[in-house]
């Protein structure tokens, strides 16, 4: 029969395929579902804009959630990897007290004073955690303790940060954000990090899930193609329909140099890909 959300369905139907609908339906029902073209209304306005050199808008837009105009930033109001310190007071005290008490058994290790490799391996059952995780990207040292420990709790914690991180600061994302250079910077500070630990990070991973389809191939260009080298091997239905079909939508219609931009990031994906496959089966053999 007729249920209200069957109506509700048909009329979204009708809406995009008008041909598809023959029935008549009533002029006025309950809403079901929400407008998907109003992520794009607010944004071609801003596009135009900006084509047209005048001031940015003051409405954002981030995957249809419109943000304030006056946006805050969470953590900093310069995009810069917050320092490792965790206690100030108690790392002065720490200072204070003997080489003994430092690497005392009983105690925790303070990464403030983590400088060297050796005094990693002497303390890294005891370390304590930096509570800005976002500190760990520029530390070497940290990096190695999270190759070698494999704490899930490091790595939620890392994940939620930095997912919040990228959703905020996503320059085509959120429309009057003037501060490019810094999404730029903290893009390669990720960037490096992944090459370090030979692994992509699954905040990454959503975040260019989520943002290929609406990015222009122009905002951060190298920055985006290098993160896409990390992309975790999946199913090839997964990598197709988020991962080829927006590159491929842009790759026809943009430059020689995109183009090639593009086939040097696929090309270094595909490395990364056989070498994590190599050193699995390399650890299975040796099992």
């Amino acid at each position: 029969g007729m249920q209200s959300h069957l109506q509700a369905l048909l009329s979204l139907y009708r809406l995009f395929c008008p041909e598809q609908v023959t029935i008549t339906l009533p002029g006025k029902m309950k809403t079901y579902f929400k407008n998907s073209e109003g992520p794009w209304k607010a944004a071609i306005p801003a596009v135009r804009q900006r084509n047209q050199g005048t001031s940015p808008l003051s409405q954002a837009v981030f995957l249809g959630t419109s943000q304030p105009q006056s946006r805050k930033r969470k953590w900093n109001a310069q995009l810069v990897i917050p320092a490792s310190s965790t206690n100030t007071n108690s790392l002065e005290e720490d200072r204070e007290k003997n080489h003994v008490y430092l690497y005392s058994t009983n105690e925790s290790f303070p990464v403030e004073q983590l400088r060297t490799f050796p005094q990693l391996l002497q303390n890294i059952h005891r370390l304590e955690f930096p509570s800005q995780m976002g500190s760990v990207l520029t530390n070497p040292l940290l990096l190695h303790y999270m190759n070698c420990v494999k704490d899930e709790s490091i790595y939620l914690r890392l994940y939620y940060w930095m997912g919040q991180m990228l959703q905020e600061e996503c320059t085509w994302c959120v429309v009057d954000n003037p501060c490019e250079e810094e999404f730029k910077s903290f893009l390669a500070t990720v960037y490096k990090a992944e090459c370090f630990l030979q692994e992509g990070f699954s905040a990454c991973e959503e975040f260019l899930h989520k943002t290929l389809p609406l990015w222009d191939g122009f905002s951060c260009r190298s920055e985006i193609l290098r993160l896409v080298s990390w992309i975790p091997l999946s199913s090839s239905s997964d990598i197709k329909s988020y991962l080829y079909d927006p590159l491929a939508q842009l790759f026809f219609t943009s430059s020689i140099y995109f183009k090639c931009s593009v086939l040097e990031s696929l090309r270094e994906l595909l490395q990364n890909w056989l070498n994590c496959n190599v050193i699995q089966v390399d650890s299975e053999f040796s099992s």
